[in-house]
């Protein structure tokens, strides 16, 4: 009897063993799917760029609907994920989210001028394309954005470029990011354009509360 109540009690710990073991791995994968997926709550207007150099968050105006919207039906369809900053100008401007390299086309979007906001440090804005005499394209902006990184040219900036978000959070890296060292693209798309040596990649962007 004494041998049977024996097995019985190892039979039972090692039940409630894997019992235990079976709720710390469910535990684990939960987790990990919430720390591994982008967040389900899309609605948030908080957005973070995590990039090679560091991370960055940007805070998007909801009175921006048109560019707004844009931007966050690229992100929430991961359009923005290996995409790099191809532009680069120190003491003016950073510039990524070529979506093309994905191999995804984004129709223009319309203008939301006069804007809301100011092309100041630290603001974000839609790029836009250049008419063959160098004036700035109406209603031509898809997917790139630029951060800038001073004040010094709002009133040209404000009368043709859309700012729908700002920096709240990694402007230090905004900064890093601008000073990396760059080479004269010879794209004929974006002349003139500087572009990092090393890539410095948008590594995804997501969704935060």
């Amino acid at each position: 009897m004494r041998h049977r109540r024996k097995k019985s009690h190892h039979l039972r710990n090692a039940i409630i063993a894997i019992i235990v073991l079976m709720v710390i791995i469910s535990a684990v994968v939960v987790a990990y799917q919430m720390n591994g997926s982008k967040p389900a709550d899309q609605s948030s207007n908080t957005v973070l760029l995590v990039t090679s150099m560091g991370n960055i968050t940007i805070e998007l105006y909801a009175e921006m609907p048109i560019t707004t919207g844009n931007f966050k039906n690229l992100t929430k369809i991961g359009a923005y994920d290996g995409t790099i900053f191809h532009r680069v100008v120190p003491g003016f401007v950073i510039q990524g989210g070529d979506v093309t390299s994905n191999g995804i086309t984004v129709p223009p979007i319309q203008d939301e001028l006069p804007n809301k906001h100011s092309n100041v440090r630290g603001s974000v804005a839609m790029a836009k394309k250049s008419n063959p005499d160098g004036s700035v394209a109406a209603n031509s902006a898809t997917s790139q954005f630029f951060i800038n990184l001073n004040d010094t040219n709002p009133a040209f900036l404000d009368s043709n470029y859309s700012v729908f978000a700002r920096v709240i959070s990694g402007m230090n890296v905004v900064d890093a990011i601008s000073i990396v060292k760059v080479i004269q693209t010879t794209d004929p798309n974006i002349s003139g354009y500087q572009r990092p040596v090393t890539n410095v990649t948008l590594i995804t962007a997501e969704f935060i509360s």
